[in-house]
C-alpha cells in the first residue's frame, strides 16, 4: 500500500498534515490506507516509536501490509542504529572486502562524537589518504570517483541489508541501480539493488537523508528537498537534508541518481 508523493505535501506544513491525518484516523480507525500515510508521516518526522506503532496496526487491519510493514520496521531500527553510529554509541559494521582505511574513517567518526576533533581530523586524513579511486559511469557519465559529499562518510556508501546498518566501501560497488521515489517513504530510505565487486547482488535501502535531519525544524530538509552543509573545520562538511554525492563533475543529489557502475579494471 503506497502513499504517493504529492505537491501538498511540500507545501502544507508536516505538522499541519499530520494534524489532519489524526483527525481522518479517528473518523475512520479501521482505514488502512489512512494509516499508511500516518505512519510514513511519522518517519519523515523521526517519530520512530509512533511510525512502528502505526504499522503494527496496519499489519493487524490489512494482511496485505504486513511485508511492507515488517520492511520499514527494520528500516527504523536500522535508522536509530545509524544515529547511535553517528553518536559514537555504537560501531559500525561494513560489507565488501575489507580495508586498512575504513577502520580509521570509523575511529574518526567516534572521536568526533565524543569531541576529540584533532584525533579525529588526522585519523580521517590518514583514511582519506589510503582511499582508493574508483572510476564509475553514474548515469552514464564517466567519473574519475565518486563520494558522499559528507566528509564523515566520503568513500563509503551507507545502505540497510538483512536488518543491519552498513557501511560499503564505494570502490567495492560493481553496480548500484536506485529506484525513482515515488512513495512517501523513499524520502527516507530508497530502495535499491547492490551488486558487489564479488558478485553478490542483494535488495538494499538507501537512507535519502544524512541522520537526524529531521531535528533541524525545516520541513525541506525532513523531506530531503534540500541540503545544508554544517562546517566541521578543516574544509570539512556534515551534511542535513537529501545526500549528496560529489565526483569530479561536481554535486549528484541522491534522490536524482539512478545508476552507479563501476569501470575498475576496464581500460
Amino acid at each position: 500500500m503506497n502513499q504517493p508523493i504529492s505537491s501538498t505535501l511540500f507545501h502544507t506544513p508536516l505538522d499541519e498534515q499530520v494534524a489532519q491525518l489524526t483527525q481522518q484516523i479517528r473518523r475512520a480507525p479501521a482505514d488502512a490506507r489512512l494509516r499508511v500515510h500516518y505512519a510514513q508521516l511519522c518517519m519523515v518526522k523521526g517519530d520512530w516509536e509512533r511510525a512502528v506503532a502505526q504499522l503494527q496496526t496496519v499489519a493487524q487491519l490489512d494482511a496485505k501490509c504486513i511485508p511492507m510493514a515488517q520492511a520499514y520496521r527494520e528500516a527504523i531500527r536500522c535508522e536509530r542504529a545509524r544515529e547511535r553510529v553517528f553518536a559514537g554509541e555504537l560501531e559500525v559494521k561494513s560489507i565488501g572486502q575489507p580495508s586498512d582505511w575504513l577502520p580509521l574513517l570509523a575511529r574518526s567518526l567516534a572521536c568526533r562524537a565524543g569531541g576529540d576533533a584533532v584525533q579525529a581530523a588526522e585519523l580521517h586524513a590518514q583514511a582519506f589518504e589510503q582511499a582508493g579511486e574508483t572510476p564509475f559511469l553514474l548515469d552514464g557519465e564517466q567519473v574519475e570517483w565518486i563520494a558522499d559529499g559528507d566528509s564523515r562518510l566520503g568513500p563509503v556508501c551507507e545502505l540497510f541489508l538483512n536488518g543491519q546498518y552498513y557501511w560499503l566501501p564505494f570502490e567495492n560497488i560493481q553496480r548500484l541501480e536506485i529506484d525513482a521515489p515515488t512513495d512517501l517513504r523513499d524520502l527516507v530510505w530508497l530502495p535499491a539493488r547492490v551488486t558487489l565487486s564479488n558478485g553478490g547482488q542483494h535488495p538494499v535501502l538507501l537512507p535519502a537523508r544524512y541522520p537526524l535531519s529531521h531535528t533541524e525544524g525545516q520541513d525541506a530538509l525532513a523531506l530531503a528537498s534540500l541540503t545544508e552543509w554544517r562546517p566541521l573545520g578543516d574544509e570539512l562538511w556534515a551534511g542535513v537534508g537529501q545526500r549528496m554525492l560529489v565526483s569530479p563533475a561536481g554535486e549528484h543529489p541522491l534522490l536524482a541518481v539512478r545508476e552507479l557502475s563501476s569501470l575498475a579494471g576496464q581500460p
